[in-house]
Order: C-alpha cells, then sequence, then structure tokens
C-alpha cells in the first residue's frame, strides 16, 4: 500500500449487508458480470469485525478491514500507528492519524462518503458520525434504503464529486451501497411488500447492484490508477436457525465476502 496511496485514487465500496454465501452463489452462475471482470479469483471469505453497520465501518475506518478465516497474522493494508500492533508490516501504509480517512486527508486525498443506510443520514446526531469524518459527505432519501433506484442515485452523486475536482488532486471515495439491506423485496420480479425480503430478493438486489457497478468502477478509475475495495460489512439471517437480521452472532452475519483490485487508468466496464 505504500506503494498505492499517493499515486492511486482509492474506491471503498461496502455492500451492506451482503451475505457470503448468496454473493458467491451469484457469481458462480454468471448472473454478476460486472463484478466477474474484475473479480477473476472470486470472492475471498472473510470474517467481519462487527455484526452490524456502525461497529463495522467505525473498525474498517480504524484500519481494520473483514480478516481472512485461516487461522494465522495476517498484514493489514492500513493501520494506525501504535505499539505493539501484531498485523503490522512494511507494506502496511501507517498513518499517525486516528482513523484512516484523516489519515489519507493528511495525504492530500480529498475524502468523500455518498452514503446509504441509517448509519450516513446526518438528520440525526448518531448519523453524522461516521459521515463527520469526511470533507465532504452525502446522502438523501435517494441514496437511502427505501429507493429502488438507491445505487443509481449514488453513482450519479459520484459523478458530480468527479466532475468538479481538480485533475490533479487525489480522491479517497466512499460509498456504502444500502439496495442489499432491507426493505429489498421490490427486486424480485412477482414480490410484495405483504410477503416481505427473502434470500431471493437479496439476490436480486446484488444483481441490481451489478447491473450499475461498471459505471462507478470507470469514473473511479477516469482520472488515474485506482485501488479498489469492495467487501461486505455483515451479513443478515432469513429465518437461518430461526434468525432474522443482523447485530447477531451468527455464520450467515460473521462471514462476507471480500475483494481488492487495482482498476488501470481509463478501465471501461
Amino acid at each position: 500500500m505504500n506503494d498505492v496511496v499517493g499515486t492511486h485514487d482509492l474506491l471503498f465500496v461496502t455492500l451492506d449487508t451482503l451475505r457470503h454465501d448468496v454473493a458467491v452463489e451469484e457469481l458462480a452462475a454468471g448472473r454478476l458480470p460486472n463484478l466477474a471482470r474484475v473479480l477473476p479469483d472470486g470472492w475471498e471469505r472473510r470474517h467481519t469485525p462487527g455484526s452490524f453497520t456502525f461497529a463495522a465501518h467505525s473498525a474498517f475506518f480504524a484500519g481494520f478491514l473483514p480478516t481472512p478465516v485461516a487461522p494465522g497474522r495476517h498484514t493489514r493494508l492500513f493501520a494506525a500507528r501504535f505499539g505493539g500492533s501484531e498485523t503490522t508490516a512494511s507494506d502496511t501504509w501507517v498513518f499517525d492519524e486516528p482513523d484512516l480517512i484523516a489519515g489519507l486527508r493528511s495525504a492530500g486525498y480529498r475524502t468523500v462518503c455518498v452514503g446509504g443506510v441509517g448509519f450516513f443520514n446526518p438528520e440525526s446526531r448518531l448519523g453524522q458520525v461516521l459521515p463527520g469524518m469526511f470533507d465532504e459527505a452525502h446522502w438523501s432519501a435517494a441514496t437511502g434504503v427505501t429507493d429502488p433506484d438507491s445505487f443509481e442515485h449514488q453513482v450519479q452523486v459520484a459523478e458530480s464529486v468527479v466532475a468538479n475536482l481538480p485533475e490533479d488532486q487525489r480522491l479517497f471515495l466512499f460509498v456504502n451501497v444500502p439496495a442489499l439491506h432491507q426493505p429489498n423485496w421490490f427486486y424480485l420480479d412477482g414480490a410484495t411488500r405483504e410477503a416481505g425480503d427473502s434470500r431471493e430478493s437479496h439476490a436480486a438486489a446484488l444483481r441490481y447492484v451489478d447491473s450499475h457497478i461498471g459505471r462507478l468502477f470507470e469514473l473511479a478509475a477516469a482520472r488515474r490508477p485506482c485501488f479498489v475495495i469492495v467487501c461486505s460489512d455483515h451479513g443478515t439471517a432469513y429465518g437461518d436457525d430461526g434468525h432474522v437480521g443482523h447485530r447477531i452472532g451468527h455464520e450467515v452475519v460473521w462471514t462476507v465476502p471480500y475483494a481488492d483490485f487495482v482498476l488501470s487508468k481509463g478501465y471501461e466496464a
């Protein structure tokens, strides 16, 4: 990461609530063509540091991304400088600031958040905490969980952000994608509000996101090479062992899909 920070733009996308098993199944079935282009080896199976959005993102922004499931110490991409860290190595980008966003700002990046779920809704004081870490933060009902076109609206916001940046200004763009989160029943043909969300509508929401994520990748790599992280912050249960939702210690919540890769300048989806 020491070769990346300062030379590349950075894009961090959290597919909020996306289950690992659904992500793997949809990719293997060929239903995620845009993600398949950038994930030739598929998703990496990891464990999240938090079972719900606020906890997971607080850890992410401190440099603790989802952890590989194999035993052993796993070197982190980013880390705050502190004594005794066992997962900081020579190829870790280390910052002196208390969080990754502040560290990247000090390194010359414009830090921008395009929020989705309620923890990025500034109408509440709690919803101001995570977005408040960024130079610039965007949220509206159109980018929130109840709008079926939320991800398209988020990409439009990102397009406006990039269009207004000087060419030489490096960018850290963070996008929290709410489409996978409940409610998601409206992405499944024939589903009804009364029937509610299901594992199948969750998968349909992922297909919706894939249909537009290529635009986001093109945008991210339009000005210079871009280092990209795409992952879930946590999964969610749809009746698994009687559980519904998240913020619980269940395998479908703790296990998440993860990927990182570099897009060359001028990438075309």
